[in-house]
């Protein structure tokens, strides 16, 4: 077996956070550990939480990472992941991103769901995210790997923040009525044209079944979901890689649309 022991975990945490600082890629952590667990995954990942945290970063919610059949697909995976959402990586919808602050970026089209009430597992359903949720938020998710040339496994992924590395949210917090959030339909173009189409279904079934799953897969760590955590539930599509001067939208049914441009 090559699993990682706690120093070496502690090393590739420090290793990731280094990538991020200097936006330099670092060579697969399955490479050297191909046996890498999940487990051994997720304690590097709060490592490099708790590096990002001790430079004065905060936490305002989590993303879930590989919904999608298309971006498992993309992965080459079969479940999904998840991992805190940074303060310092939020802009503001029509921002500008800069694309040298990113190492190889891919933009997505998601939707947020606002908390109004703590949200715990472990056998919390989608009809209990329903009656914890505030509303629905159209967002956009730039997603980034520190670990060279995308080729990760999902270990890899883990460990480097569910491949994190920006979102922006809409101005707009939809509450729920009378209507299925699964069903709602995003259009995405780049440069004004179409590169994706989707449905909030893509993502586990529904943004809340999306949101319940979280809630069940924290529950073992002694996690729960705060009022007023931000949850991106997944892309809707496979992500599109972009380059300086791009400017993506999505345009959903009952959120409404988001833009972000690139620099």
């Amino acid at each position: 077996m090559t699993r990682p022991d706690a120093e070496q975990i502690r090393e590739m945490s420090q290793a990731l956070l280094a990538a991020r600082r200097d936006h330099t890629p670092i060579a697969a952590l399955t490479e050297r550990f191909p046996d890498m667990t999940i487990a051994d995954a997720y304690a590097v990942q709060q490592g490099l939480v708790a590096g990002l945290l001790a430079e004065g970063d905060s936490i305002i919610g989590y993303k879930l990472g590989l919904t999608s059949q298309p971006m498992q697909e993309m992965l080459g995976v079969d479940q999904p992941d998840y991992a805190p959402v940074l303060g310092s990586t939020v802009y503001p919808d029509g921002g500008a991103v800069p694309c040298d602050d990113y190492i190889s970026p891919r933009m997505e089209a998601e939707i947020c769901v606002v908390l109004d009430a703590p949200l715990s597992g472990p056998h919390c359903t989608a009809a209990e995210a329903w009656e914890a949720t505030r509303g629905l938020v159209a967002a956009l998710e730039i997603v980034d790997s520190r670990i060279a040339d995308w080729k990760i496994k999902l270990a890899d992924t883990v460990s480097d923040l569910a491949s994190n590395g920006a979102v922006a949210f809409g101005s707009r917090v939809v509450p729920l009525g009378d209507f299925d959030p699964a069903l709602i339909g995003m259009a995405f173009t780049r440069n004004g044209e179409l590169v994706a189409t989707g449905a909030g279904a893509a993502a586990l079934g529904g943004p809340l079944d999306a949101v319940a799953w979280l809630a069940n897969t924290l529950h073992p760590l002694g996690v729960t979901l705060p009022a007023g955590a931000i949850i991106m539930t997944g892309a809707l599509h496979a992500a599109v890689p972009f380059v300086r001067g791009d400017v993506f939208r999505a345009d959903f049914d009952r959120l409404g649309p988001i833009t972000l441009r690139t620099t």
